[in-house]
């Protein structure tokens, strides 16, 4: 358990940590939007003087795309080193009708903190800088070395992080990796993730006539590329919802005895899906439990869908094209590039004639990352948090696509890479009114400094 004057200062500081992650969160750093490259850089401007102000010595690490901070405090070169990995960068806020207050203006409403980066992820980068400060202030050091690697454009898939791991590899060497951009299953009850799902990303395309025909003249004579597209879509997947393309599941291993029974531990998050969503949870393989649907099984999902005439009233066309955006989420045993192929190939198969089908990847994918949970840096996780939440943790797996973990698994293997976050399910990462839990905020933070203790 952290130290009574480290928790004691974390409790009493709530108001003032609060005050300075609005600061951060005011910076409207959205990677994937060109207009925005400056507000990337002053939100790594931002970070790294809150974190020279605690004795880190921090050091821009660019790319061809956006930035990342990193940062240092070596408390004595024989003690191990923890990097804690994080994000600054944050979505795009469309459609912005649909929040209360502007999304970088945060607000406190009913225990949360609302705002773009609130949870996705500077509230999550900001916990651990308080853990730090806490010890640093009541202590006067940390226990062990300590490194922040915070980066720049993981919202738009980590296209560069990699290189800049590349580069830096001897300063980015540690003993443990943690990396908190996951969320709890749900309130109260603290997590930690073991695995990622992976994530390739395409643009298909269907070109028909060399203009838009009227659909009287030529209707029944001329294939609709709109219609061509959507056939083509629905056919990956079949009745029983499972991804249609040839050799997909090809690596796709079983649950473990000790997984299974994590999962069936897991009650709330059907719930909390559908209390979210607003529909019932339907979706995916059939003859599957929820949790292992969403955490450990891959997907297809057509994510746009364009082309042809789009105004108020009638316009009778067949479209001289059509386009999607469609992504699969991959599972360990799954390889990206092989994926890719074998779509690429589907889709081609699966075109009917009389239009053609083209195939873009959209570069930022990468495969699924799984640990051994069988590590003391676990063990020490989950007595931290049961510590602070009072609960035993629970052990799972992610359903979202992190990149940096299975980054930092190639380039040090030996290193354990714990996912410890303190977001929840329904706190609308990547949709309006993004929110953080205050109490979780609070609690992380404990958590956080009681788990550097244990590690050391």
């Amino acid at each position: 358990m952290s130290e009574a004057r480290v928790v004691r200062y974390i409790e009493a500081n709530q108001k003032r940590f609060l005050g300075e992650l609005v600061g951060w969160l005011k910076i409207p750093s959205i990677s994937g939007l060109p207009k925005h490259r400056s507000d990337v850089l002053r939100a790594g401007d931002h970070v790294s003087r809150m974190l020279g102000g605690l004795g880190f010595k921090t050091k821009l690490l660019t790319s061809k795309g956006h930035p990342s901070v990193y940062a240092e405090r070596i408390e004595d070169p024989k003690l191990p080193i923890l990097l804690i990995y994080g994000h600054m960068d944050v979505q795009p806020v469309d459609p912005l009708t649909q929040w209360k207050h502007p999304p970088f203006d945060p607000w406190l409403e009913d225990g949360r903190l609302y705002g773009r980066g609130t949870a996705d992820d500077k509230g999550q980068v900001m916990i651990h800088i308080k853990a730090c400060e806490a010890l640093i202030k009541m202590t006067g050091g940390l226990p062990l070395n300590v490194k922040f690697i915070i980066e720049g454009e993981e919202e738009v898939g980590s296209p560069n992080f990699e290189a800049i791991v590349k580069e830096n590899r001897d300063r980015l060497t540690s003993t443990f990796t943690v990396i908190s951009d996951t969320s709890m299953v749900g309130k109260g009850l603290p997590t930690v993730a073991y695995a990622t799902r992976g994530l390739v990303y395409f643009e298909v395309s269907a070109e028909g006539p060399k203009t838009d025909l009227h659909s009287g003249s030529f209707g029944g004579a001329v294939v609709n590329p709109l219609l061509a597209l959507a056939k083509v879509l629905s056919g990956m997947v079949d009745e029983r919802g499972r991804v249609a393309i040839p050799g997909f599941y090809s690596g796709v291993a079983a649950l473990t005895a000790k997984e299974k029974r994590w999962f069936s531990m897991v009650k709330s998050l059907g719930g909390e899906i559908e209390q979210v969503a607003g529909v019932p949870a339907l979706g995916g393989e059939k003859g599957l439990g929820l949790v292992e649907r969403v955490w450990a099984r891959p997907t297809f999902e057509v994510h746009g869908l364009s082309g042809g005439f789009q105004g108020p009233g009638s316009k009778t066309i067949i479209p001289q094209n059509a386009m999607a955006k469609v992504s699969m989420r991959l599972v360990p045993g799954q390889d990206p590039a092989r994926v890719a192929k074998m779509f690429t190939d589907h889709v081609r198969r699966s075109a009917p004639k009389g239009v053609r089908v083209s195939v873009q990847e959209i570069p930022g994918g990468g495969p699924a990352f799984i640990e051994d949970v069988e590590q003391p840096a676990f063990r020490c996780a989950g007595e931290a948090l049961k510590a602070a939440f009072g609960v035993e943790p629970v052990f799972a797996r992610c359903g979202g696509s992190i990149f940096a973990p299975e980054i930092f698994k190639r380039y040090y293997p030996k290193t354990p890479g714990v996912l410890m976050g303190f977001g929840l399910p329904g706190e609308n990462a990547h949709a309006p009114n993004e929110w953080r839990d205050l109490d979780n905020f609070q609690k992380g933070s404990i958590t956080c400094a009681d788990y550097y203790g244990r590690l050391a």
